[in-house]
């Protein structure tokens, strides 16, 4: 009797033991996260933000000085070209023509017979010609349809004129500056010819040709897309906390109603693309010292492999040799990730954690 019941404690220490040591084991081990290969498309794109703004403006100001009488438009108005938008006291102007006409008259009456007289004609000419244009200075108009942006003056206040410009200006009463942005006493812009300007990374922007189509979205609009194309490359490049960037100018070729000028966007275009090809997610390949490898998961261990890439994506990359459709990828380890992940397991080998060659959860 004794003996029989020695036995029982030995026999039952002993399986208590192995269910012990087979609990230690199974939690000493980690099971792995693989990835599988696959064939599909890859798409490769690069992007940047930035303002949408009218690629037509102009920062239009009186061709003379006076004092402002009447202003007929106020920011969001659309006008169409030739529209009044401002007008000065002429009072001034009128007189000095009134006496400009009259001097010019006189001089038709006196002919051009001799050489002081026709010097008096052309003198007497020129004043009334200049005393025209200052009268129509005092007049400002659109030079194109458009909306204003900006009304950066008051009817009673005083209007600095820009002094003549071009023959257009004079014509139309308005000096216009060529160059985008505000500052003038009425700021127009062509609502219906949209760009953007975004900055790219060098390494990107070795990526963009003119003509490449572009699509836009808009922080404020969600499910809004418009459609552009790379129109200018700039050639100098702007660097901010020791990142080096070039402007790069995307001009929309369709905008939706609702986009306005001024809104928050993005950018993106498409450098790569790639069809039926062997794909992985793109996480789980590294370059490292000009090398590119993936961690394949073969019978059980943690295979380091040298691959040759193609067109990267952000979610995907075309695996062009080393890889095979069907393949298991170990993507590397992150930062809450611990055991068996990246190739090198917590025992220093490599899949020493698998017993009897089997391979954990996720395998094929």
């Amino acid at each position: 009797m004794t003996n029989g019941a020695l036995g029982v404690l030995l026999l039952g220490g002993a399986v208590l033991a192995y269910t012990q040591l087979g609990t230690d084991r199974a939690a000493g081990e980690t099971t792995v996260r693989t990835v599988g290969a696959s064939r599909g498309s890859v798409t490769a794109t690069v992007s940047a933000s930035g303002a949408v703004a009218s690629s037509k403006t102009r920062a239009l100001s009186f061709g003379t000085s006076g004092t402002v009488e009447q202003i007929y438009v106020k920011a969001g108005d659309k006008v169409d070209k030739g529209d009044i938008l401002a007008r000065l006291d002429d009072s001034a102007a009128q007189e000095s023509l009134s006496a400009a006409k009259a001097t010019y008259q006189s001089a038709l009456d006196d002919g051009t017979g001799t050489a002081a007289l026709y010097a008096s004609y052309v003198k007497a000419r020129n004043a009334y010609r200049e005393a025209q244009r200052t009268v129509a200075a005092t007049v400002l108009r659109a030079p194109f349809k458009g909306t204003v942006t900006a009304v950066n003056g008051s009817v009673g206040g005083t209007a600095s004129g820009s002094g003549g410009g071009g023959s257009q200006s004079q014509s139309q009463g308005q000096s216009q500056s060529t160059t985008a942005g505000t500052g003038g006493f009425v700021d127009l812009a062509d609502t219906g010819r949209l760009q953007l300007v975004g900055t790219f990374t060098e390494s990107d922007v070795g990526k963009l040709d003119q003509g490449q189509a572009a699509t836009v979205t808009f922080d404020a609009l969600p499910g809004v897309t418009a459609s552009g194309k790379v129109t200018q490359i700039q050639p100098v490049a702007s660097t901010s906390n020791n990142v080096v960037q070039y402007p790069v100018t995307v001009t929309f070729t369709k905008v939706p109603a609702q986009v306005r000028l001024g809104q928050t966007a993005t950018v993106e275009v498409v450098v790569g693309r790639a069809d039926d090809v062997v794909t992985v997610p793109s996480t789980a390949v590294s370059t490292s010292g000009g090398q590119t490898t993936v961690t394949l998961l073969q019978n059980g261990r943690q295979v380091r492999t040298t691959v040759e890439v193609g067109v990267r994506g952000t979610a995907l990359t075309e695996i062009k040799s080393g890889v095979s459709e069907g393949d298991q990828l170990v993507p590397p380890a992150t930062g809450t990730q611990t055991g068996t992940q990246g190739g090198t397991n917590q025992r220093g080998g490599l899949g020493g954690g698998f017993p009897g060659g089997g391979m954990p959860g996720g395998g094929r």
